[in-house]
């Protein structure tokens, strides 16, 4: 697969204009990660409501790739209940662990990152800002919330 179809139109939409990419005035739990092999650094922030992702935000540096993730992460999983929000992560780590979008998860734009899968190297850099977001809900699961 060429380099050039990974990079589409949707992924360089979401890195030129990143949806929640500040930091948040507060926030209930948040999370760092980075990949040391490529620089990219994504910091996830979750404002909760009772069990649901009242918002989720992220500020960071990094590739076309790993910004955009964040930037399609954050819209699909602001509004989400806790429950899906992990179903629909599990979801978008099928896909990107090769088995394909699984049936009716609905992953929409994410789906645009499924070609990355032929890139082995750069899977790290799609996976990023959910490995932030996976570790941000652990800590509210544990009640180390902000």
């Amino acid at each position: 697969m060429a380099l050039d179809a990974v990079y589409l139109e949707t992924i360089l939409e979401h890195y030129k204009r990143p949806r929640n990419m500040e930091r948040p005035e507060r926030w209930d739990a948040h999370a760092r990660g980075s990949n040391p092999a490529c620089g990219d650094e994504i910091t996830v922030f979750l404002d909760l409501e009772g069990d649901r992702l009242q918002r989720v935000r992220f500020e960071g540096t990094g590739c076309a790739i790993s910004l955009s993730s964040a930037s399609m992460m954050t819209e699909a999983l602001s509004g989400k209940s806790l429950e899906a929000a992990e179903r629909f992560r599990d979801s978008f780590l099928e896909l990107m662990e090769g088995e394909g979008a699984p049936e009716g998860t609905g992953l929409g734009e994410l789906e645009a990152l499924g070609g990355v899968r032929a890139l082995p190297a750069r899977v790290r850099c799609a996976t990023l800002a959910w490995e932030a977001f996976t570790e941000a809900l652990r800590r509210v699961s544990d009640g180390q919330e902000e």
